[in-house]
């Protein structure tokens, strides 16, 4: 029976994205044509991705490079209405567009994500765009909505399914990073334009994060800190449990010893805060419940006010998360805990001596490697996947020794290798 499920939702893909490129053939043959025409001199560039945080914030290099190579241009990016802050006040962006993006599941055969399509298609066609990027390396739903869209120059990664609804695809990448699979993507898209392609190496010198607070973020924060008892020159430490999946999270208990052996070793100068949004205020509560002293929790913040918070940490401590790439683009130093996602992926993309990954070494029963990339689980399956959950706090503690001892002590201490160790054994 579950096999004849399969082949059934199989057919049936296959048969609506035929018709979905039968449906569009007339209108891409005559972007076609348009793509041999001379270009505008303001050319109108469109850069979609429905991705959440983490994975938004690690496109914010894209926008600067492309203002910087095509100053003329008109930039346009469409987001889910969830990552739309991370974009929205960007510089070198001219226009946002939130659209509701389906779920993957929904996009390889659900029904209402093929009336989703249409309607954002239809709205796609009115920009007049000139090149659109679709910068997520598995969405064909992206594909093809460049393509409905009647997009003259539809730049993507080459999906099987997805391959045929653009006109320019680059060979999925292997381990390239995140963000230098999207600057790479970028570059192919300004050389089938006409300007000149991104200088390489992609680094995170040459291209680096960008999300900057506003001013009234930075404000509320200072507030919000100074009712909590902290001044201007209170030290502290960010510690970001929560993450999208389950799978993910690293154990309560391990957040809870790191806080503790923090405070002991920083003394009373160093406060610990603890950050999530409301759905996570129980994590947090569970984690401060099982510290001796008080903790800050603060879950009624803005994506703008939470860098606010992050940009004034002595550092951040997490999983592999949305926040703690958020971190990274603050210039704020790192330690994140990383179990099925390959760090060489989604790891921070920022200057590597401030930032740290401990990566679990213990594989799966059900996981042929680690990592393993499985995400796509269920909250009841995670218990059968604790790749995360088995990292030791040993390791994170030595790991923000070796990392940050001068950001841990007053003037009257000194840090050396394992000494948070010592003080979590007492």
């Amino acid at each position: 029976m579950a096999n004849l499920l399969r082949n059934f939702k199989h057919l049936s893909r296959s048969v609506l994205h035929l018709l979905i490129r039968l449906f569009g053939a007339r209108g891409a043959n005559v972007a076609a044509k348009q793509a041999r025409q001379p270009l505008s001199k303001k050319p109108r560039i469109l850069l979609v991705h429905p991705g959440h945080l983490g994975s938004l914030v690690m496109t914010t290099p894209l926008f600067h490079a492309l203002r910087a190579h095509a100053p003329d241009a008109h930039i346009t990016v469409m987001v889910g209405p969830w990552s739309r802050e991370v974009v929205v006040n960007h510089p070198d962006v001219d226009q946002v567009i939130t659209w509701s993006f389906p779920s993957n599941r929904d996009s390889t055969f659900g029904l209402k994500s093929y009336f989703s399509l249409r309607s954002a298609a239809k709205e796609l066609h009115r920009g007049n765009y000139d090149l659109a990027i679709n910068l997520r390396l598995n969405f064909w739903w992206g594909a093809a909505l460049l393509y409905l869209a009647r997009i003259p120059r539809r730049v993507g990664y080459a999906l099987e399914e997805g391959e045929p609804l653009l006109t320019e695809t680059l060979p999925l990448p292997s381990r390239d990073h995140l963000t230098a699979s999207y600057l790479r993507l970028l570059s192919a898209g300004l050389s089938i334009m006409g300007y000149s392609s991104l200088e390489e190496p992609y680094t995170e010198e040459h291209y680096p994060l960008h999300f900057v607070p506003t001013a009234q973020d930075c404000q509320w924060i200072a507030q919000y800190l100074s009712r909590e008892g902290f001044d201007a020159l209170t030290p502290f430490v960010v510690i970001h449990p929560g993450t999208g999946g389950a799978v993910k999270l690293w154990r309560s208990e391990g957040w809870a010893i790191c806080a503790t052996a923090l405070a002991q070793l920083g003394g009373l100068s160093l406060r610990i805060v603890l950050t999530g949004s409301k759905s996570e205020r129980p994590l947090l509560e569970e984690i401060a419940s099982s510290v001796p002293f008080p903790i800050t929790l603060m879950t009624n913040m803005t994506l703008g006010q939470l860098a606010a918070l992050l940009q004034r940490a002595q550092f951040v401590l997490g999983v592999d998360s949305g926040p703690l790439h958020l971190a990274v683009a603050q210039g704020t130093p790192t330690v994140q805990v990383f179990g099925p996602t390959d760090p060489a992926i989604f790891g921070p993309w920022g200057k590597k001596e401030l930032h740290t990954v401990v990566a679990s070494r213990h594989r799966c029963p059900t996981c042929p490697i680690i990592p393993c990339m499985g995400l796509d689980l269920l909250p009841k399956d995670s218990a059968s996947h604790p790749c995360v959950r088995l990292v030791p706090e040993q390791d994170v503690l030595i790991a923000i020794s070796k990392r940050f001892p001068h950001l841990l002590l007053s003037q009257e201490k000194h840090v050396v290798d394992g000494e948070l160790i010592n003080v979590m054994r007492r």
